[in-house]
Parts: C-alpha cells; sequence; structure tokens
C-alpha cells in the first residue's frame, strides 16, 4: 500500500484523499488549522445559535453535473439563490447591475431593448480594446454606473485605483438588460444544509484516511511519502525564496443584533468613504432555519502581511513574475503536485477546486497504472 501526504483539509485535499483512500491508498492528511475546510469553514455562533461561514460567504453554485452529484453524497443540499444587493449614494439597488438596477439608478421605465440602447449611449466606445479595469467598465456600462456600483468597491477591495488593475477581473461581472437578480448564472445552486465543514469531514470519514489537524506537511516530511499533494501557498514551499507572492485578505467585524438586521444574506457597500466593503447577515444563508437574533459580518479588505489569512491572489505583474519562478521550481520537485487555490496562485470558486481535484486524483491513478510519473500541476497556474 504506498502512503500519500496531503497538505490541506479543504475541498482540494479532502476531495483528492477520499478518492486515493478508495482506491485503496494509505492517505494522511494535514493541515495547520485547529479545524478542516478551509475558508469555507462553517461553524454554529455560540450566542446566536446561527451557522457561520467564518470566513465569509460561500454559496455553492456550478454547471458540473459531475461536481454537483459528488457534493451531494455528503450532504443534502437547500435550495438558495444568491440575491446581492448594493448601497450607493444612500440608495439601495439590486446586483448584477440588471434592468430593475438601470431604471432605478437613472428613474427610468425602459424596456430590455430601450435599456441597451441607453447604456449604448453612455458607453466610452473610444475605447476600443480595454486594457484596465477602468476603461474595461467605461466600456460596458458607461461612467454613471461605473462611479456608482465599481469604482469605490473595487478600490477598497484591492488597494489600487481600477486603472491599475487587468481588464480581466471586470469581464466576469454581468450586465443583464433583464430582471434576473441571480447573481449566479450556473446550472444548479444551493447551500449543504448542515454547512460545508460537515461536508469535508465526511468526505474525509474514511478507513484509509488519516487526518492530522493543527499539524503543517512541510518540505522536509514529504521524503516520508511516495507522493504529496500540497495544496498549501506554492511560495511557502519554497521558503519564500523568490519573495511573497502578494494577497488580499480580509478582516471581520462580528455584531449580534435581535431580530433581522438587513433583510438579506449580502449587501455590498458601494462608496469608497465606507470602511467596510459588504455585510453578510449569516442567518440568511440557512433560510429553512428560524433564529431569533442574529449575527452580522463587517467585511474590510487589505493586504496580507505575514501570518494573515490569504484570500484573493493579486497576480498583477510583479506577482506573475515571481510565480514563474515558482512554477519552474514547482516543476524541478519530484513526487510533488501542487493543487488547489493556493497551491496554484488562482482564484477559485469551490465547484472549480472540486473538479481539478477530482481531475488530480483521477491523473495519478491512471499514471501510477501506467507507471508514468505525476506532473507537478493538473491544473497550469499561468
Amino acid at each position: 500500500m504506498k502512503k500519500i501526504g496531503i497538505a490541506g483539509a479543504g475541498f482540494s485535499g479532502a476531495v483528492i484523499a477520499r478518492e486515493l483512500g478508495e482506491a485503496g491508498y494509505e492517505v494522511e492528511v494535514f493541515d495547520a488549522r485547529p479545524h478542516v475546510a478551509g475558508n469555507c469553514h462553517t461553524e454554529r455562533d455560540a450566542e446566536t445559535g446561527v451557522l457561520v461561514h467564518a470566513y465569509g460567504p460561500h454559496i455553492f453554485h456550478t454547471s458540473n453535473e459531475t461536481v454537483w452529484n459528488y457534493v451531494r453524497r455528503f450532504d443534502e443540499f437547500m435550495p438558495f439563490t444568491n440575491r446581492v444587493k448594493a448601497i450607493t449614494g444612500g440608495r439601495v439597488f439590486s446586483l448584477p447591475v440588471n434592468l430593475l438596477t438601470i431604471n432605478q439608478f437613472f428613474g427610468k421605465t425602459f424596456n430590455p431593448s430601450e435599456a441597451q440602447a441607453f447604456i449604448a449611449q453612455r458607453a466610452d466606445t473610444s475605447i476600443e480594446e480595454p486594457q484596465t479595469f477602468e476603461e474595461q467598465a467605461l466600456r460596458f456600462v458607461g461612467r454613471e454606473l461605473y462611479e456608482a456600483f465599481f469604482k469605490g468597491y473595487t478600490t477598497k477591495q484591492w488597494g489600487v485605483h481600477p486603472s491599475e488593475l487587468p481588464a480581466s477581473i471586470l469581464r466576469r461581472l454581468p450586465l443583464r438588460f433583464n430582471y434576473d437578480d441571480n447573481y449566479y448564472a450556473s446550472t444548479f445552486q444551493g447551500m449543504p444544509k448542515h454547512g460545508y465543514t460537515h461536508i469535508v469531514e465526511r468526505i474525509l470519514d474514511h478507513p484509509n484516511v488519516k487526518l492530522h489537524l493543527n499539524v503543517r506537511l512541510t518540505r522536509d516530511m514529504a521524503a516520508g511519502y511516495d507522493h504529496v499533494f500540497y495544496s498549501g501557498p506554492i511560495d511557502a514551499w519554497f521558503g519564500h525564496s523568490a519573495g511573497r507572492l502578494g494577497y488580499r485578505t480580509l478582516d471581520f467585524k462580528a455584531e449580534r443584533h435581535r431580530g433581522d438586521f438587513q433583510g438579506n444574506p449580502v449587501i455590498n457597500y458601494c462608496d469608497e468613504d465606507v470602511p467596510w466593503t459588504r455585510i453578510s447577515e449569516h442567518k440568511h444563508f440557512a433560510p429553512w432555519e428560524t433564529h431569533e437574533n442574529t449575527v452580522i459580518f463587517r467585511e474590510y479588505s487589505r493586504y496580507c502581511e505575514q501570518g494573515d489569512t490569504p484570500y484573493y491572489p493579486i497576480r498583477l505583474a510583479r506577482e506573475k513574475a515571481q510565480l514563474a519562478q515558482y512554477v519552474e521550481m514547482a516543476r524541478a520537485e519530484r513526487k510533488v503536485t501542487f493543487v488547489g487555490r493556493l497551491g496554484t496562485y488562482r482564484y477559485l470558486d469551490m465547484h472549480v477546486t472540486i473538479a481539478e481535484a477530482l481531475d488530480a486524483a483521477a491523473c495519478f491513478l491512471r499514471r501510477t497504472k501506467a507507471g508514468e510519473p505525476m506532473p507537478a500541476f493538473v491544473a497550469a497556474p499561468l
């Protein structure tokens, strides 16, 4: 029986551990934190009883039926549609920007074709090939909507002016000319009835899988395993020898109140003079539960320092140059595969993380059977 070491008990590590454990491998999973599920960790708030997303909101959505069926093996998924609101200029609007948002913001009663023509008139068509976030927004939605919904929020979230960010960040934000306020367009959407930590605990519950919490799997320990899957920060594996990769981190200020604080799971605060980016009210993530009191998180974004929890890879020019160095080092490693958001330095939704973990496990089993070496990356970080 070959011995596999896995760094990280989030979705990446847990799914790979389960797949290889079911295939007959002896698997040891290590996590430096005192809990599983990584940044998806959920826990009951002792004071209110509300199931809290400890590291910020996580809404499961996917159009990948294989992934959807996989997660439902480990918990019942309850119906949930993410409907985000935004406060800007002292008014409340729906996000993504849709027909209701446009009509409310401009005081109009447009139908879809009228709204589309109206926005087209406001778009800056002189920008033929947008290179920055700001150029993309001006070309895409015009100055009024850009300054109301994107400029301040983006500056707070990323710590730089939108003119310093690549256009690709905005390309994934939809603009709709109907009244659809479902934040995601995915085929399958929902919330696990018992939380994400429950799911990961069940995924890891296999006789061939041994879990070590509060323990970090280090590079020095790798020699004790036939293969290692590493889902920690790629720069940490190499002792930050090419410098620390840049991340944004989040601080949460929790408040407890009676009743219902804001009437919605998530409200974005788009004005730059409001210090927090959004407020999440966690009992609304589980509308099938009833709670007399409530807990909210005010969310603040800042640069990730040593010892902080990394959330969003910055991936600007400096970080991409550093990443190229780490990728070269990773490909020189023997019997180590880098996976997940931190291991590949990419922002990944949960469903993508799970799909890539299933691919990594299948690749390992296929290559091992064929006597071929496992690559450093199954999903390329560059």
